[in-house]
């Protein structure tokens, strides 16, 4: 993948460039996996695109049910649809932020001429504009440094957005980040509203959150230094997100790993606490051959269809056993 500039560029000729890229008689789709790092990327470029084009619109391909999420789109007033919404003959611009084609089907159906993103590079993240820092630990913090270089003050609304997402995406810095990501949460903090961030981070626990952590409690298994739960069907996959981050937290823990059945696919979250280890990697050798699998060195995912791993199963139907002897492999 040959991004439109070498990674020296400064952020100041990138929103140039950017800026070239619209004119004011386009309408651009942002589109998104909703989280909050997502959620702010996408408020941020369409701040960015304020009175460049004639309308920026925000599109999700997930379905939202995380309550902290909710309380995030319901205080910050966030103006999103579900793609299902969305009528593409009246988009004359694409653009995807805090992802990247390969990481959705969904996301594959489109060409995209704006990319903008943290995660490991794939072939498939072409486009006229591409901007990938895979070393930043969230992709807030690549929007937050073209606001500052196009001399763009956020408002407290996006500013609080943007705060939250790199809050959330390096777990209060004890996933991998970078000084630019303290930089940019040190540049933030005097414009967002901390209240705000308290509310949502109270809004996590629900009973059906208190209920699913009592599932994981007797489901939990450990082998060697890792936490392993399966939680079988799932009515939401971000509950296995909670689950995993919630049991690292465990003295014994130096990796959770959690999966779970959402539709007709496995979707396994990995989180470790080494130094040496990769959750990314380990992602990938795991489950890469079946199916979407990748991340960063202390947090990753994998998207399995079932009907890829069913014969790798030798017949045995319980994803707990097989998911188990995958761990004992590594």
């Amino acid at each position: 993948m040959n991004q439109p500039f070498p990674k020296s560029t400064s952020s100041t000729e990138k929103c140039k460039r950017l800026r070239e890229l619209v004119s004011p008689d386009d309408t651009v789709a942002v589109l998104i996996n909703a989280d909050p790092d997502a959620i702010a990327s996408a408020l941020a470029l369409k701040r960015f695109f304020w009175r460049r084009v004639k309308k920026t619109l925000i599109y999700h391909i997930n379905p939202i049910k995380r309550t902290d999420n909710l309380a995030l789109i319901k205080l910050l007033k966030v103006d999103q649809q579900n793609i299902r919404n969305i009528n593409s003959a009246k988009i004359t611009k694409w653009a995807l932020v805090d992802s990247q084609p390969h990481h959705d089907d969904q996301f594959s159906k489109y060409q995209f001429d704006i990319i903008i993103d943290h995660h490991p590079v794939g072939e498939e993240a072409l486009g006229r504009f591409v901007d990938i820092k895979e070393d930043y630990g969230a992709n807030s913090t690549i929007m937050t440094e073209y606001l500052r270089a196009a001399k763009i003050k956020p408002s407290p609304r996006l500013a609080t957005a943007l705060f939250y997402g790199i809050k959330t995406d390096t777990d209060n810095f004890t996933r991998a980040s970078t000084p630019s990501d303290i930089n940019a949460f040190r540049y933030l903090f005097q414009f967002a509203n901390i209240n705000i961030i308290k509310k949502i981070e109270s809004s996590e626990l629900t009973k059906k959150t208190l209920d699913s952590y009592r599932t994981a409690m007797e489901n939990l298994i450990f082998y060697k230094d890792i936490a392993f739960i399966h939680m079988g069907k799932v009515n939401n996959p971000d509950i296995l997100v909670l689950v995993a981050d919630f049991f690292l937290k465990m003295a014994e823990a130096a990796w959770c790993i959690v999966s779970g059945i959402y539709g007709h696919k496995l979707i396994v979250i990995y989180r470790n606490a080494g130094f040496r280890i990769d959750a990314g990697k380990m992602a990938q050798k795991m489950l890469g051959k079946y199916g979407a699998a990748g991340g960063h060195k202390n947090a990753a995912r994998a998207e399995v269809p079932i009907d890829e791993i069913e014969e790798s199963m030798n017949g045995d139907k319980d994803l707990r056993n097989f998911m188990l002897n995958l761990i004992k492999a590594m």
